[in-house]
């Protein structure tokens, strides 16, 4: 099968030789032939060498997308087969696949599995797709069919929900919907926890897998004290910090929505009468509150999606972390994290160190937190290293 040909620039294809999955336009001398978006393109260097295979994209920076490199291929069912075969052999031995306190992990993360611009997220019987490329989203088929082959009886419904991660021209020419199966409501179980998981209306995908670990972290630090949580979507992190034995939680979010799935799940998962849901812009309740809070959570949405929002990014983050460890009490442990892919990890440390001397606080790092190992990271693209977490205690 012959694929449209996109030659790079002399010196340009460097990074595609270390395996880097993208070309940016501004790397393209000559393009041979007229590819579609969404096209599968071959990508040459200057002289015509094979370099990679990968989904052709016009409009932003990536202009293409790699996801077979080293030799020449077809690209068909039984390439998507492989790729998903080898995503979940590593969920495998992760312990994730079949685990009895825990149905819900991701299954593909994107350029961490070697498919950038797919992201396909398991709960209990249904798995989530949801492409941020054209082309990962015209391969939509493929994908569920492997995933059907994998999975067998055990997965009843497949569910795209690409149409608010692909561009706004293209968006508006699909819907979300199933690609097999239907409509089901789902309680995942999460480390012997249970959620609700709305994989339609919610974000995302319906639920935040990539803080699995760091919400049991916080059970450790959260027995017998009064905890915050802030950002709380659907209260994650309030199960955990109750179910350890919290004495008081607070959940605050601004989405009215979201207060009603915390309380759903607090009510799920623990007969207490020692949580209270606010919905509240989060820097007005800190700034407005005089509770003594022992451990505090700060899990914002991503401040900067783009490079150009970045200065605003890191001024948000310093404010809003100054702001808690003003509220936080002497030796309390706060939670902070940012998922702005932007915003890497050297500089979201040099901002809480920022707000530390903004608060006048003496601060301790105790963790470094990311996310977990199903959502990994290619050692050839760092910038797939999204989630950055601190553990601090403040004096």
């Amino acid at each position: 099968m012959d694929y449209n040909i996109i030659q790079l620039k002399k010196g340009k294809d460097a990074a595609i030789v270390r395996r880097h999955p993208w070309v940016f336009s501004g790397a393209i001398q000559k393009i041979l032939g007229k590819p579609e978006d969404g096209d599968v393109v071959e990508v040459q260097t200057a002289n015509g060498h094979f370099l990679a295979l990968g989904h052709w994209q016009q409009g932003g920076s990536i202009s293409v997308r790699l996801f077979q490199f080293g030799e020449f291929r077809k690209i068909d069912a039984d390439f998507w087969m492989q790729k998903l075969e080898s995503a979940y052999n590593l969920r495998q031995t992760l312990n994730l696949t079949q685990n009895e306190v825990t149905n819900a992990y991701r299954l593909v993360h994107g350029e961490g599995d070697g498919l950038p611009g797919l992201i396909i997220d398991i709960y209990k019987n249904t798995a989530v797709v949801q492409a941020h490329s054209i082309g990962m989203h015209r391969e939509r088929h493929f994908i569920a069919n492997a995933l059907k082959q994998l999975y067998g009886e055990r997965l009843q419904a497949v569910y795209d929900k690409s149409s608010e991660s692909l561009p706004s021209d293209y968006a508006k020419t699909i819907k979300n919907g199933y690609l097999h199966g239907e409509s089901m409501a789902t309680v995942i179980t999460e480390n012997n926890n249970l959620f609700q998981v709305d994989w339609e209306t919610g974000q995302k995908t319906g639920f935040f897998l990539d803080q699995r670990d760091n919400r049991a972290l916080l059970g450790n630090y959260s027995v017998g004290k009064r905890v915050l949580n802030s950002f709380c979507y659907s209260g994650g992190f309030s199960v955990y910090a109750l179910q350890a034995g919290a004495t008081w939680v607070d959940s605050v979010d601004a989405s009215a929505r979201a207060i009603s799935w915390t309380e759903d799940n607090v009510k799920q998962n623990v007969e207490a009468a020692n949580h209270a849901a606010h919905t509240s812009d989060v820097l007005k309740f800190l700034q407005q509150t005089t509770e003594p809070y022992e451990v505090m959570v700060l899990d914002p949405p991503a401040y900067a999606k783009h490079l150009n929002a970045k200065h605003n990014a890191v001024q948000g983050y310093k404010r809003l972390n100054a702001l808690g460890m003003k509220n936080i009490v002497k030796g309390g442990i706060l939670f902070t994290f940012s998922c702005s892919q932007v915003i890497d990890r050297e500089l979201f440390y040099n901002t809480i160190v920022a707000a530390a001397l903004d608060a006048g606080r003496s601060v301790r790092v105790l963790h470094h937190l990311s996310q977990p190992p199903d959502h990994p990271v290619s050692m050839f693209h760092p910038e797939g290293s999204y989630l950055k977490g601190l553990v601090l205690q403040v004096e």
